[in-house]
């Protein structure tokens, strides 16, 4: 499975924001992805994950504003980004929960980080 991370950029305070991981590859067992931030001196964290089956869960820093969803494609996870704060600042990653039952191979593969700058 290969991820694409894309969307970052420089918004201002209260603005918006959508990113989008595409994936590639044997898809169809990827049971969950999830977003990560990280912002500068700052431990890596967990903002964001949806299953297979849609649920979803987020942390509480972000509910309300951040929504997580997949494309209809089923290829690609967004993450929608309201009403941005400078707190949002970060590098944002995506990751996907990789479980093959039949050969077996559980993994976790990092899409490449998007950088995501909030200016007050």
């Amino acid at each position: 499975v290969q991820l694409q991370a894309s969307g970052g950029g420089l918004v201002q305070a209260g603005g918006s924001l959508r990113l989008s991981c595409a994936a590639s590859g044997s898809i169809r067992h990827i049971n969950t992805i999830e977003w990560y931030r990280q912002a500068p001196g700052k431990q890596r964290e967990l903002v964001a994950t949806i299953s297979k089956s849609g649920s979803t869960n987020y942390a509480d820093s972000v509910r309300g504003r951040f929504t997580i969803s997949r494309d209809n494609n089923k290829n690609t996870w967004n993450l929608q980004m309201n009403s941005l704060k400078p707190g949002d600042t970060a590098v944002y990653y995506c990751a996907a929960d990789y479980l093959d039952v039949i050969t077996p191979v559980a993994a976790r593969y990092w899409g490449q980080g998007t950088l995501v700058t909030v200016s007050s």
